[in-house]
């Protein structure tokens, strides 16, 4: 058991048990914390300092102090990993150590509560930025890879079935499309969360002649918090960057779901790098595509995080609890792995082989025109769709028969279907065609594409 005194404990005489100090501390993992304490305590002593509540020469020195605080904690002189109960307490009581009294008047007019609600905000909103940059970065990396595939084309699918044929580009555009989503959940949370709890004391303000707009400056948030009762019990910016996390991981792993697929030998449609592959420890033939399957493995991890503080919080009265010291580590964890997983998909999708001939060999499998034809008899012959289907179906039977795709039947083969097809459907049937015929706002046409292309490069410069 520690002998150091617990400098939040007036009230408490007797030492606490081992089994309290292993539940209770928080220190091990809201260390994290350190920077985001040091600066909150900087400028919430600069406020006491401007309203006249503690006096300059005490600021001097407690700013002073925090810095040296900072500097010792990045080289290692002062290790948190003594007896101190939180980030919070390790950092003022080494404050004191260093400047004497004057560490003492830090806390002045602020709770733990609130400064733990800023710290761990100065943390979120730091990551969704940082998340938010990595995001755009992988943006970026489909775009080029987009733009080199625009006219590759492969079996587009619905059930895992082919369906139509697309082109690549527009198949990466469409992750593009739900990375941008989680641009913009990213940035929204920013912005809606960029309110500064500090002075809001344990739970009802202070007495003291604070000024929560000068610390909402210098911390860089736009405006104080409306309700200091919600704010020092508020951890929806927490939920929503685990939420964001959750919902992007999800659009990773449904990517990483089709990467695995497409470098598998019945596929063979892309090719990873083998700085991104590895091997096995019996088959030296093995080429394991490990990185796509942790990153939908770890899927699971992060929405197990958003669903443990959601649970935490469902049943808390106002305003803090101690159950709310369960928010940290969870977002601590998911933060890391969105980071990391961000990294390494961008690097892998920059680097993976497109086999194009893979692919197109592809589209010579399910007769991915037939819709096609279906829509020539609709537009040419003037038949009811419903009319048109079933008579399309009769050709892919005939192409099943004769063991071919229906993109290989000649007129002869579609006129003995129904009289009614005339010559100029052979051409539409060519897959390329049909790709190309799908000029809709949105669809997969090589015009299209560089369409879709062109507007999020230009959604990009104008961020």
């Amino acid at each position: 058991m520690s002998n150091k005194k617990n400098i939040a404990s007036a009230r408490i005489s007797a030492q606490g048990s081992d089994l309290l100090k292993a539940l209770n501390d928080s220190l091990p993992f809201d260390k994290v914390l350190y920077a985001q304490d040091i600066e909150g305590s900087k400028a919430h002593a600069f406020m006491l300092a401007q309203q006249n509540i503690i006096t300059q020469e005490d600021f001097e020195a407690i700013d002073r102090g925090l810095s040296q605080v900072l500097e010792e904690i990045e080289s290692g002189l002062f290790t948190l990993d003594g007896g101190d109960e939180d980030i919070h307490m390790a950092n003022e009581r080494r404050l004191t150590e260093i400047i004497g009294d004057a560490g003492k008047r830090l806390h002045t007019a602020r709770s733990r509560n609130d400064q733990v609600a800023l710290d761990f905000r100065l943390f979120v909103q730091h990551n969704t930025k940082k998340i938010s940059k990595l995001i755009l970065e992988n943006i970026q990396t489909l775009i080029l890879r987009a733009k080199e595939s625009t006219d590759i084309m492969l079996p587009g699918m619905t059930h895992l079935q082919h369906a139509q044929p697309i082109n690549f580009g527009y198949h990466l555009l469409a992750y593009a499309s739900m990375l941008q989503r989680d641009y913009k959940r990213f940035i929204s949370s920013f912005e809606r969360n960029n309110l500064s709890p500090i002075g809001c004391a344990a739970l009802a303000g202070t007495p003291h002649p604070i000024s929560r707009e000068i610390t909402a400056q210098k911390l860089g948030f736009d405006e104080p918090t409306l309700n200091c009762l919600d704010t020092v019990s508020d951890r929806d910016f927490a939920l929503e960057i685990l939420f964001n996390i959750s919902t992007m991981m999800m659009h990773i792993s449904r990517l990483s779901e089709e990467l695995i697929l497409w470098s598998a030998s019945e596929f063979r449609w892309i090719t990873l790098s083998d700085r991104h592959a590895t091997g096995s420890s019996i088959m030296p033939q093995k080429k394991n595509p490990d990185i796509p399957e942790l990153l939908r493995g770890k899927t699971g991890r992060v929405n197990g995080n958003l669903v443990s503080l959601l649970t935490v919080m469902k049943g808390l009265p106002l305003a803090y609890n101690k159950d709310m010291q369960e928010d940290k580590e969870g977002v601590f964890d998911s933060v890391k792995t969105a980071t990391l997983s961000l990294e390494v998909l961008n690097e892998m999708i920059a680097d993976m082989k497109i086999n194009e001939d893979k692919m197109e060999d592809a589209c010579m499998i399910g007769h991915l025109s037939a819709t096609d034809l279906a829509d020539y008899l609709v537009k040419d012959a003037n038949l009811p769709f419903r009319d048109a289907y079933h008579i399309t179906g009769n050709a892919v039977n005939l192409a099943e028969i004769k063991g071919v795709d229906i993109s290989e039947l000649s007129l002869e083969d579609l006129q003995s279907v129904d009289k009614r097809i005339g010559e100029g459907v052979v051409e539409l049937l060519d897959n390329r065609a049909s790709m190309n015929a799908r000029v809709s706002e949105g669809g997969t046409a090589t015009v299209r594409t560089i369409e879709q292309i062109e507007k999020l490069e230009h959604w990009i410069d104008n961020l």
